[in-house]
Protein backbone atom coordinates (compact mmCIF):
# COMPACT_ATOMS: atom_id res chain seq x y z
CA UNK A 1 0.00 0.00 0.00
CA UNK A 2 1.31 3.24 -1.15
CA UNK A 3 1.93 6.77 0.87
CA UNK A 4 0.77 10.03 -0.87
CA UNK A 5 0.83 12.98 0.84
CA UNK A 6 -1.43 16.02 0.05
CA UNK A 7 -0.63 19.07 2.08
CA UNK A 8 -3.80 20.61 0.87
CA UNK A 9 -6.58 17.78 1.64
CA UNK A 10 -9.43 18.76 3.36
CA UNK A 11 -10.61 17.33 6.70
CA UNK A 12 -12.61 14.27 5.66
CA UNK A 13 -16.05 13.83 7.21
CA UNK A 14 -16.35 9.92 8.39
CA UNK A 15 -13.67 7.93 9.74
CA UNK A 16 -13.61 4.24 10.12
CA UNK A 17 -12.04 3.12 13.29
CA UNK A 18 -10.52 -0.54 13.10
CA UNK A 19 -7.51 -2.41 14.16
CA UNK A 20 -3.82 -2.07 12.62
CA UNK A 21 -3.24 -5.50 10.92
CA UNK A 22 0.13 -6.71 12.11
CA UNK A 23 0.94 -8.88 9.37
CA UNK A 24 1.65 -5.48 7.21
CA UNK A 25 -1.39 -4.86 5.42
CA UNK A 26 -2.09 -1.72 6.83
CA UNK A 27 -5.79 -2.64 8.57
CA UNK A 28 -8.18 -5.74 10.11
CA UNK A 29 -11.49 -5.71 9.06
CA UNK A 30 -14.18 -6.09 6.73
CA UNK A 31 -12.72 -4.01 3.61
CA UNK A 32 -15.76 -5.03 1.81
CA UNK A 33 -18.35 -3.63 4.18
CA UNK A 34 -15.28 -0.12 4.27
CA UNK A 35 -15.13 -0.04 0.54
CA UNK A 36 -19.23 -0.13 0.40
CA UNK A 37 -19.58 2.97 3.01
CA UNK A 38 -16.46 5.23 1.49
CA UNK A 39 -18.31 4.80 -2.18
CA UNK A 40 -21.77 5.30 -0.81
CA UNK A 41 -20.16 8.69 1.06
CA UNK A 42 -18.93 10.07 -2.19
CA UNK A 43 -22.13 9.41 -3.40
CA UNK A 44 -23.89 11.61 -0.96
CA UNK A 45 -21.16 13.94 -1.09
CA UNK A 46 -19.19 12.64 2.12
CA UNK A 47 -15.47 11.99 2.48
CA UNK A 48 -15.34 8.67 4.19
CA UNK A 49 -11.71 6.76 5.16
CA UNK A 50 -10.14 4.04 7.24
CA UNK A 51 -8.23 4.40 10.25
CA UNK A 52 -6.64 2.10 12.17
CA UNK A 53 -6.25 2.37 16.50
CA UNK A 54 -2.75 3.10 15.87
CA UNK A 55 -2.28 5.64 13.77
CA UNK A 56 -5.41 7.80 15.04
CA UNK A 57 -4.25 10.62 17.49
CA UNK A 58 -6.51 13.12 18.21
CA UNK A 59 -3.37 15.62 19.47
CA UNK A 60 -2.15 15.51 16.12
CA UNK A 61 -2.58 17.86 13.10
CA UNK A 62 -2.39 14.79 10.53
CA UNK A 63 -2.94 11.20 10.77
CA UNK A 64 -2.44 8.26 8.33
CA UNK A 65 -5.54 6.89 6.87
CA UNK A 66 -6.86 4.61 4.24
CA UNK A 67 -8.78 5.71 1.24
CA UNK A 68 -9.69 3.61 -1.93
CA UNK A 69 -8.30 4.48 -5.16
CA UNK A 70 -11.05 3.50 -8.02
CA UNK A 71 -8.48 4.06 -10.94
CA UNK A 72 -5.42 1.81 -9.08
CA UNK A 73 -8.46 -0.14 -7.61
CA UNK A 74 -6.43 -0.04 -4.52
CA UNK A 75 -6.66 1.05 -0.88
CA UNK A 76 -4.08 4.18 -0.35
CA UNK A 77 -2.65 5.59 2.27
CA UNK A 78 -2.45 9.12 3.06
CA UNK A 79 -1.79 12.19 5.88
CA UNK A 80 -4.71 13.86 6.57
CA UNK A 81 -6.57 16.24 8.56
CA UNK A 82 -8.28 14.14 11.65
CA UNK A 83 -11.89 13.17 10.30
CA UNK A 84 -14.76 15.40 11.79
CA UNK A 85 -16.65 11.98 13.03
CA UNK A 86 -15.61 8.32 13.88
CA UNK A 87 -17.50 5.29 13.81
CA UNK A 88 -16.11 2.51 15.70
CA UNK A 89 -16.05 -0.70 13.90
CA UNK A 90 -13.42 -2.58 15.91
CA UNK A 91 -14.29 -6.03 15.22
CA UNK A 92 -14.07 -8.06 18.14
CA UNK A 93 -14.86 -7.55 21.86
CA UNK A 94 -11.10 -9.07 23.11
CA UNK A 95 -9.87 -5.96 20.46
CA UNK A 96 -11.36 -3.70 22.21
CA UNK A 97 -10.62 -4.37 25.49
CA UNK A 98 -6.83 -4.28 24.45
CA UNK A 99 -5.30 -1.37 26.92
CA UNK A 100 -4.02 0.83 23.64
CA UNK A 101 -7.46 0.72 22.02
CA UNK A 102 -9.56 1.82 25.38
CA UNK A 103 -6.52 4.40 25.53
CA UNK A 104 -7.67 5.74 21.87
CA UNK A 105 -11.61 5.47 22.14
CA UNK A 106 -11.13 7.35 25.64
CA UNK A 107 -9.00 9.84 23.85
CA UNK A 108 -11.68 10.35 21.17
CA UNK A 109 -14.49 11.00 23.83
CA UNK A 110 -12.34 13.57 25.40
CA UNK A 111 -11.82 15.55 22.03
CA UNK A 112 -13.78 18.54 21.75
CA UNK A 113 -13.63 18.32 17.58
CA UNK A 114 -14.01 14.82 17.15
CA UNK A 115 -17.68 13.07 17.49
CA UNK A 116 -17.42 9.41 18.07
CA UNK A 117 -20.37 7.12 17.85
CA UNK A 118 -21.24 3.91 19.06
CA UNK A 119 -17.66 3.50 21.26
CA UNK A 120 -18.29 0.31 22.91
CA UNK A 121 -19.84 -3.67 22.41
CA UNK A 122 -22.77 -4.25 24.37
CA UNK A 123 -23.30 -6.52 27.46
CA UNK A 124 -26.29 -8.72 27.36
CA UNK A 125 -26.49 -8.54 31.31
CA UNK A 126 -26.17 -4.96 31.46
CA UNK A 127 -28.56 -4.63 28.60
CA UNK A 128 -31.48 -6.80 30.51
CA UNK A 129 -30.69 -4.86 33.71
CA UNK A 130 -31.84 -1.33 31.59
CA UNK A 131 -34.45 -2.72 29.45
CA UNK A 132 -36.16 -4.80 32.49
CA UNK A 133 -35.94 -1.51 34.69
CA UNK A 134 -37.68 0.68 32.15
CA UNK A 135 -41.69 1.19 32.29
CA UNK A 136 -41.76 1.33 28.98
CA UNK A 137 -39.25 -1.84 27.80
CA UNK A 138 -39.78 -4.59 31.22
CA UNK A 139 -43.02 -6.18 28.89
CA UNK A 140 -40.34 -7.38 26.07
CA UNK A 141 -37.94 -8.71 28.60
CA UNK A 142 -37.71 -12.48 29.62
CA UNK A 143 -36.71 -13.55 32.86
CA UNK A 144 -33.17 -13.57 33.06
CA UNK A 145 -30.93 -14.35 35.84
CA UNK A 146 -27.21 -14.53 36.22
CA UNK A 147 -25.81 -18.19 36.06
CA UNK A 148 -24.25 -18.49 39.74
CA UNK A 149 -25.49 -22.32 41.46
CA UNK A 150 -26.97 -25.22 40.68
CA UNK A 151 -29.61 -24.44 43.39
CA UNK A 152 -30.54 -20.93 41.21
CA UNK A 153 -30.83 -23.00 38.15
CA UNK A 154 -33.24 -25.53 39.58
CA UNK A 155 -35.58 -22.90 41.08
CA UNK A 156 -35.30 -20.94 37.43
CA UNK A 157 -36.32 -24.49 36.21
CA UNK A 158 -39.31 -24.99 38.57
CA UNK A 159 -40.87 -22.16 37.43
CA UNK A 160 -39.75 -22.16 33.60
CA UNK A 161 -39.26 -25.62 32.09
CA UNK A 162 -36.96 -24.20 29.05
CA UNK A 163 -33.79 -22.24 29.74
CA UNK A 164 -31.92 -20.79 27.63
CA UNK A 165 -27.56 -20.25 28.91
CA UNK A 166 -25.96 -17.39 26.87
CA UNK A 167 -22.71 -16.06 27.49
CA UNK A 168 -23.07 -12.23 28.05
CA UNK A 169 -20.47 -11.02 26.34
CA UNK A 170 -21.27 -13.49 23.77
CA UNK A 171 -21.30 -12.79 19.71
CA UNK A 172 -23.53 -15.09 17.18
CA UNK A 173 -24.91 -17.71 19.13
CA UNK A 174 -21.69 -18.98 19.92
CA UNK A 175 -21.40 -20.81 23.37
CA UNK A 176 -25.60 -20.94 23.65
CA UNK A 177 -26.72 -24.07 25.72
CA UNK A 178 -30.68 -25.26 26.19
CA UNK A 179 -32.17 -27.06 29.11
CA UNK A 180 -35.31 -28.47 29.35
CA UNK A 181 -37.25 -30.33 32.07
CA UNK A 182 -39.26 -32.99 31.02
CA UNK A 183 -40.99 -35.80 32.44
CA UNK A 184 -42.15 -38.67 29.86
CA UNK A 185 -45.24 -40.47 30.27
CA UNK A 186 -43.91 -43.57 31.35
CA UNK A 187 -41.62 -41.94 33.72
CA UNK A 188 -42.28 -40.82 37.26
CA UNK A 189 -39.21 -38.54 37.44
CA UNK A 190 -38.16 -35.54 35.89
CA UNK A 191 -35.43 -35.48 33.16
CA UNK A 192 -33.07 -32.73 32.14
CA UNK A 193 -32.13 -32.75 28.75
CA UNK A 194 -29.29 -30.30 27.73
CA UNK A 195 -28.49 -29.02 24.44
CA UNK A 196 -25.05 -27.45 23.56
CA UNK A 197 -25.34 -24.77 20.05
CA UNK A 198 -22.35 -26.05 17.72
CA UNK A 199 -20.86 -24.77 14.76
CA UNK A 200 -23.94 -25.81 12.42
CA UNK A 201 -26.19 -27.86 14.76
CA UNK A 202 -26.77 -29.14 18.64
CA UNK A 203 -25.71 -31.84 20.21
CA UNK A 204 -28.89 -32.91 23.23
CA UNK A 205 -27.34 -35.19 26.10
CA UNK A 206 -30.25 -36.52 28.76
CA UNK A 207 -29.45 -37.25 32.43
CA UNK A 208 -31.57 -38.25 34.99
CA UNK A 209 -30.76 -35.66 37.60
CA UNK A 210 -29.16 -31.86 37.60
CA UNK A 211 -26.02 -32.40 39.24
CA UNK A 212 -23.93 -34.36 36.38
CA UNK A 213 -26.11 -31.50 34.12
CA UNK A 214 -24.48 -28.37 36.21
CA UNK A 215 -20.90 -29.93 36.16
CA UNK A 216 -21.36 -30.43 32.17
CA UNK A 217 -22.30 -27.01 32.29
CA UNK A 218 -19.04 -25.98 34.69
CA UNK A 219 -16.94 -27.42 32.05
CA UNK A 220 -17.78 -25.61 29.03
CA UNK A 221 -18.39 -22.62 30.97
CA UNK A 222 -15.24 -22.44 32.51
CA UNK A 223 -14.66 -18.23 33.87
CA UNK A 224 -17.16 -16.81 31.17
CA UNK A 225 -20.15 -14.70 32.92
CA UNK A 226 -23.21 -16.60 31.52
CA UNK A 227 -27.01 -15.49 32.02
CA UNK A 228 -29.87 -18.05 32.39
CA UNK A 229 -33.16 -17.05 30.80
CA UNK A 230 -36.76 -18.24 30.49
CA UNK A 231 -37.22 -19.82 27.26
CA UNK A 232 -40.12 -18.72 24.60
CA UNK A 233 -41.72 -20.99 22.73
CA UNK A 234 -41.90 -18.86 19.00
CA UNK A 235 -43.52 -19.15 16.17
CA UNK A 236 -42.45 -21.45 14.12
CA UNK A 237 -42.79 -22.52 10.35
CA UNK A 238 -42.63 -25.71 9.20
CA UNK A 239 -42.01 -26.71 12.89
CA UNK A 240 -39.02 -24.87 12.83
CA UNK A 241 -38.58 -21.23 15.21
CA UNK A 242 -37.97 -18.00 14.03
CA UNK A 243 -36.93 -14.63 14.80
CA UNK A 244 -37.16 -11.53 13.53
CA UNK A 245 -33.66 -9.43 12.90
CA UNK A 246 -34.23 -5.61 13.54
CA UNK A 247 -31.75 -2.69 12.29
CA UNK A 248 -32.39 0.27 13.80
CA UNK A 249 -29.98 3.67 13.00
CA UNK A 250 -30.64 7.14 13.27
CA UNK A 251 -31.88 9.32 10.02
CA UNK A 252 -30.01 12.01 8.83
CA UNK A 253 -32.15 14.10 11.08
CA UNK A 254 -30.59 12.22 13.98
CA UNK A 255 -33.90 10.13 14.94
CA UNK A 256 -33.90 6.39 15.21
CA UNK A 257 -35.84 4.89 12.43
CA UNK A 258 -36.31 1.58 11.75
CA UNK A 259 -33.53 0.25 8.65
CA UNK A 260 -35.58 -2.87 8.27
CA UNK A 261 -36.26 -6.21 9.21
CA UNK A 262 -35.23 -9.44 8.30
CA UNK A 263 -36.24 -12.91 9.51
CA UNK A 264 -34.33 -16.00 11.14
CA UNK A 265 -35.06 -19.12 10.81
CA UNK A 266 -33.52 -22.21 12.85
CA UNK A 267 -31.61 -25.00 11.43
CA UNK A 268 -33.31 -28.22 11.60
CA UNK A 269 -30.81 -29.60 14.28
CA UNK A 270 -29.90 -25.75 15.86
CA UNK A 271 -31.54 -24.05 18.82
CA UNK A 272 -30.64 -20.45 17.66
CA UNK A 273 -31.59 -18.98 14.33
CA UNK A 274 -28.16 -17.11 13.64
CA UNK A 275 -27.16 -17.91 9.91
CA UNK A 276 -23.38 -18.54 11.34
CA UNK A 277 -25.13 -21.72 13.27
CA UNK A 278 -27.57 -23.40 10.52
CA UNK A 279 -30.12 -20.77 10.05
CA UNK A 280 -31.47 -19.53 7.26
CA UNK A 281 -33.41 -16.24 5.61
CA UNK A 282 -36.29 -16.03 5.13
CA UNK A 283 -39.21 -12.27 4.73
CA UNK A 284 -40.47 -11.40 8.11
CA UNK A 285 -44.23 -10.65 6.67
CA UNK A 286 -44.82 -13.98 4.92
CA UNK A 287 -43.52 -16.02 7.72
CA UNK A 288 -46.02 -13.83 10.21
CA UNK A 289 -48.91 -14.30 8.00
CA UNK A 290 -48.51 -17.95 7.74
CA UNK A 291 -48.63 -18.11 11.77
CA UNK A 292 -51.40 -15.30 12.39
CA UNK A 293 -52.82 -14.16 9.05
CA UNK A 294 -52.10 -11.21 6.68
CA UNK A 295 -54.03 -8.57 8.80
CA UNK A 296 -52.32 -9.59 11.88
CA UNK A 297 -49.06 -9.85 10.83
CA UNK A 298 -49.17 -6.08 9.13
CA UNK A 299 -49.92 -5.06 12.91
CA UNK A 300 -47.19 -7.59 14.72
CA UNK A 301 -44.34 -5.70 11.71
CA UNK A 302 -45.93 -2.22 12.82
CA UNK A 303 -45.54 -3.40 17.38
CA UNK A 304 -42.32 -4.34 16.11
CA UNK A 305 -40.94 -1.48 14.84
CA UNK A 306 -42.27 0.48 17.46
CA UNK A 307 -40.56 -2.09 20.28
CA UNK A 308 -37.46 -1.72 18.46
CA UNK A 309 -37.58 1.94 18.35
CA UNK A 310 -38.39 2.12 22.48
CA UNK A 311 -35.63 -0.25 23.00
CA UNK A 312 -33.22 1.80 21.10
CA UNK A 313 -34.18 4.55 22.74
CA UNK A 314 -33.65 3.50 26.20
CA UNK A 315 -30.69 1.69 25.64
CA UNK A 316 -28.83 4.68 24.30
CA UNK A 317 -30.39 6.74 26.90
CA UNK A 318 -28.55 4.13 29.63
CA UNK A 319 -25.60 3.76 28.05
CA UNK A 320 -24.75 7.95 28.41
CA UNK A 321 -23.23 6.94 25.17
CA UNK A 322 -24.14 8.62 21.39
CA UNK A 323 -25.02 5.76 19.47
CA UNK A 324 -25.89 5.64 15.93
CA UNK A 325 -27.18 2.26 15.00
CA UNK A 326 -28.00 -1.53 16.35
CA UNK A 327 -29.65 -4.56 15.52
CA UNK A 328 -31.73 -6.63 17.66
CA UNK A 329 -33.25 -9.83 17.78
CA UNK A 330 -36.92 -9.88 18.40
CA UNK A 331 -39.36 -13.04 18.84
CA UNK A 332 -42.98 -13.45 18.00
CA UNK A 333 -44.51 -16.33 20.96
CA UNK A 334 -47.40 -18.36 19.42
CA UNK A 335 -50.04 -15.71 21.22
CA UNK A 336 -48.26 -12.46 19.59
CA UNK A 337 -46.20 -11.44 22.04
CA UNK A 338 -42.83 -9.42 21.18
CA UNK A 339 -39.54 -10.63 23.52
CA UNK A 340 -35.99 -9.10 23.41
CA UNK A 341 -33.50 -11.27 23.03
CA UNK A 342 -30.03 -9.40 22.44
CA UNK A 343 -28.74 -6.05 20.92
CA UNK A 344 -25.91 -5.35 18.85
CA UNK A 345 -23.63 -2.48 18.72
CA UNK A 346 -21.57 -3.47 15.65
CA UNK A 347 -23.84 -5.03 13.40
CA UNK A 348 -23.43 -7.73 11.34
CA UNK A 349 -24.09 -6.69 7.42
CA UNK A 350 -27.97 -7.70 6.62
CA UNK A 351 -27.91 -10.00 3.28
CA UNK A 352 -30.96 -8.11 2.12
CA UNK A 353 -30.09 -6.09 -0.41
CA UNK A 354 -33.42 -2.95 0.24
CA UNK A 355 -31.74 -3.23 3.81
CA UNK A 356 -28.07 -3.55 2.99
CA UNK A 357 -28.25 -0.42 0.55
CA UNK A 358 -30.28 1.87 2.82
CA UNK A 359 -28.10 1.09 6.05
CA UNK A 360 -24.86 2.27 4.40
CA UNK A 361 -27.01 5.59 3.16
CA UNK A 362 -27.98 6.15 7.31
CA UNK A 363 -24.62 5.99 8.64
CA UNK A 364 -23.42 8.43 5.90
CA UNK A 365 -26.16 10.64 6.59
CA UNK A 366 -26.32 10.30 10.24
CA UNK A 367 -22.30 11.73 10.05
CA UNK A 368 -23.40 14.26 8.17
CA UNK A 369 -26.41 15.18 10.43
CA UNK A 370 -23.52 15.02 13.68
CA UNK A 371 -21.02 17.44 11.48
CA UNK A 372 -24.09 20.15 10.64
CA UNK A 373 -25.32 20.02 14.39
CA UNK A 374 -21.17 20.77 15.34
CA UNK A 375 -21.10 23.77 13.17
CA UNK A 376 -24.82 25.36 14.16
CA UNK A 377 -23.53 24.85 17.86
CA UNK A 378 -20.41 26.75 17.34
CA UNK A 379 -22.14 29.34 15.01
CA UNK A 380 -24.88 29.92 17.94
CA UNK A 381 -22.15 30.01 20.38
CA UNK A 382 -20.36 32.63 18.48
CA UNK A 383 -23.65 34.30 18.12
CA UNK A 384 -24.25 34.59 21.81
CA UNK A 385 -20.42 35.10 22.73
CA UNK A 386 -20.99 38.38 20.58
CA UNK A 387 -24.10 39.47 21.63
CA UNK A 388 -22.58 39.70 25.15
CA UNK A 389 -19.61 41.54 24.27
CA UNK A 390 -17.43 38.69 23.87
CA UNK A 391 -16.11 37.96 20.43
CA UNK A 392 -14.14 35.39 19.30
CA UNK A 393 -10.38 35.36 19.17
CA UNK A 394 -10.53 35.28 15.83
CA UNK A 395 -12.55 38.31 15.53
CA UNK A 396 -10.77 40.66 17.89
CA UNK A 397 -7.21 39.41 16.36
CA UNK A 398 -9.51 40.68 12.35
CA UNK A 399 -10.28 44.05 14.50
CA UNK A 400 -6.73 44.67 16.29
CA UNK A 401 -8.63 45.02 19.48
CA UNK A 402 -8.31 43.24 22.77
CA UNK A 403 -10.50 44.01 25.80
CA UNK A 404 -7.52 42.97 27.97
CA UNK A 405 -9.50 40.99 30.60
CA UNK A 406 -11.88 44.01 31.75
CA UNK A 407 -14.61 41.46 31.07
CA UNK A 408 -13.49 39.98 34.24
CA UNK A 409 -13.37 43.20 35.96
CA UNK A 410 -16.64 43.78 35.05
CA UNK A 411 -18.18 40.53 36.62
CA UNK A 412 -16.57 41.32 39.72
CA UNK A 413 -17.23 45.01 40.20
CA UNK A 414 -20.89 44.82 37.80
CA UNK A 415 -21.87 48.18 40.06
CA UNK A 416 -19.13 50.29 39.14
CA UNK A 417 -18.02 48.90 35.19
CA UNK A 418 -20.07 49.81 32.15
CA UNK A 419 -18.84 47.57 28.85
CA UNK A 420 -19.85 50.13 26.33
CA UNK A 421 -17.83 50.55 23.73
CA UNK A 422 -15.67 54.12 24.12
CA UNK A 423 -14.25 55.86 20.99
CA UNK A 424 -10.32 56.24 21.16
CA UNK A 425 -9.69 53.09 23.64
CA UNK A 426 -8.18 49.59 22.62
CA UNK A 427 -11.22 48.13 25.15
CA UNK A 428 -14.46 48.60 25.06
CA UNK A 429 -15.09 48.89 29.21
CA UNK A 430 -13.32 48.25 32.28
CA UNK A 431 -12.68 49.61 36.17
CA UNK A 432 -11.58 53.21 36.90
CA UNK A 433 -8.76 53.87 38.66
CA UNK A 434 -10.87 55.89 41.15
CA UNK A 435 -14.13 53.15 40.76
CA UNK A 436 -12.55 50.12 41.90
CA UNK A 437 -12.02 49.70 45.58
CA UNK A 438 -8.37 50.57 46.38
CA UNK A 439 -7.19 47.23 47.36
CA UNK A 440 -7.82 45.38 44.03
CA UNK A 441 -6.73 48.36 41.33
CA UNK A 442 -2.53 48.21 41.11
CA UNK A 443 -3.50 44.40 40.92
CA UNK A 444 -5.81 45.18 38.02
CA UNK A 445 -3.39 47.30 36.86
CA UNK A 446 -0.04 44.86 37.24
CA UNK A 447 -2.51 42.35 35.61
CA UNK A 448 -3.30 44.09 32.24
CA UNK A 449 0.40 45.32 32.24
CA UNK A 450 1.41 42.00 32.30
CA UNK A 451 -1.26 41.12 29.55
CA UNK A 452 -0.51 43.38 27.30
CA UNK A 453 3.11 42.58 27.36
CA UNK A 454 2.67 38.97 26.93
CA UNK A 455 0.44 39.73 23.93
CA UNK A 456 2.16 42.82 22.61
CA UNK A 457 -1.16 44.25 21.58
CA UNK A 458 -0.66 47.68 23.41
CA UNK A 459 1.15 49.06 20.52
CA UNK A 460 -1.84 47.91 18.12
CA UNK A 461 -3.03 51.81 18.71
CA UNK A 462 -2.01 54.42 20.13
CA UNK A 463 -4.82 55.35 22.50
CA UNK A 464 -5.06 54.35 26.43
CA UNK A 465 -7.57 51.99 27.16
CA UNK A 466 -10.29 54.05 28.57
CA UNK A 467 -13.21 53.15 31.19
CA UNK A 468 -16.72 54.13 31.36
CA UNK A 469 -18.15 53.90 34.87
CA UNK A 470 -21.43 55.22 36.29
CA UNK A 471 -21.09 56.91 40.05
CA UNK A 472 -24.39 58.53 40.92
CA UNK A 473 -25.70 58.18 37.84
CA UNK A 474 -23.01 60.64 36.42
CA UNK A 475 -21.00 59.15 33.65
CA UNK A 476 -17.29 59.21 33.76
CA UNK A 477 -14.59 58.50 31.54
CA UNK A 478 -10.89 57.59 32.61
CA UNK A 479 -7.80 55.84 31.53
CA UNK A 480 -6.56 52.96 33.55
CA UNK A 481 -3.00 53.97 33.14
Amino acid sequence: MELELHDSAERPDLGILTMADESGQSFRGNRENFLDLVRTGRQLGASVCVISHRDLRPSFRRILCHTYDEEKQAWVSRMLPLPRVIYNRIPFRKDEMRPDVQATLSSCLRHSQLQLFNPTFFNKWTLYEWLGKAHSTRKFIPVTKRLASQHELETLLRQYPILYLKPVRGKAGKGIMKIERVRSKDQPKFEYWLSIQEQKGSLTSKYANLTPVWRKILEIVGQEEYIAQQGILLSSHRKRPFDLRVLVQKNGKGIWSVTGIGARIAGKQSITTHVPRGGSIDDPEKLLSHSFGPDKAKKLMAQVKKAALLIASQIEKKSGNSLGEMSMDLGIDMSGGIWFFEANSKPMKFDEPHIRQRSLRRIVQYAQYLIAKKKREHKESNGKAFATGHGSPAESRRTGQSNGGLEERATRWPDLVDLNPQPGGVASGAAAEKAVPAAAAPAARKKLRKRTAQTGRRTVRRSKPTIHVRLGGISHVRTLY
